[in-house]
């Protein structure tokens, strides 16, 4: 029974982690989808979170614990910068018509800079997963799963909003990014 109960504990623990590492993907997912997204791109973005909520914690399990220690309080600050820079550029693209996208999240490099963003703190996970005697495929297999799941529902919470935001959409999507960088890095 002891031996049952713990198990249940060790799958609601994972359950749990997995939700709170999504909602960086949810929050962020909607500030995105302000700005308007296209399905294509949706199943990309999600596509790509979910590999990235699979590939951070299982690289934070191998590199180790004292590194984890190291990078655990300099993550906050890389994905905090990396918001700033992306949030900053959709204001700016917003503000002038006809500028040059230098960042575009319909691409694989913009895709790749979102995802990264709302994965970096799962490295962190996977340093302290990794000195538990956890089911880690399960663990991280599960963190993918919400990490997709979650981008998506805020992809397409964000989409919804931006239609009746109109122009201003790219703005206020850009806003909520650059407000997100600010609280991880503060």
């Amino acid at each position: 029974m002891n031996e049952a109960l713990e198990r249940i504990g060790e799958l609601l623990t994972i359950l749990f982690m997995a939700i709170a590492l999504g909602m960086d993907a949810f929050s962020l997912g909607i500030g995105v989808g302000v700005n308007g997204v296209r399905r294509r791109d949706v199943l990309r973005i999600v596509m790509t979170v979910s590999f990235f909520h699979i590939l951070m914690p299982v690289l934070g399990i191998l590199t180790g614990h004292y590194v984890g220690e190291l990078l655990g309080y300099l993550t906050q600050f890389v994905s905090g910068g990396l918001l700033l820079l992306l949030g900053g550029h959709m204001i700016y693209s917003s503000l002038k018509s006809g500028a040059n996208q230098f960042i575009n999240y319909r691409s694989w490099p913009g895709i790749f800079l979102f995802s990264l963003s709302v994965s970096v703190d799962s490295f962190s996970v996977g340093v302290s997963l990794g000195m538990f005697h956890s089911e880690l495929l399960l663990t991280v297999l599960t963190f993918g799963l919400f990490g997709g799941l979650m981008s998506l529902f805020g992809l397409a919470l964000g989409r919804g909003v931006s239609r009746s935001l109109g122009d201003y959409g790219e703005a206020v999507g850009g806003s909520i990014l650059f407000a997100f960088g600010l609280m991880f890095i503060f």
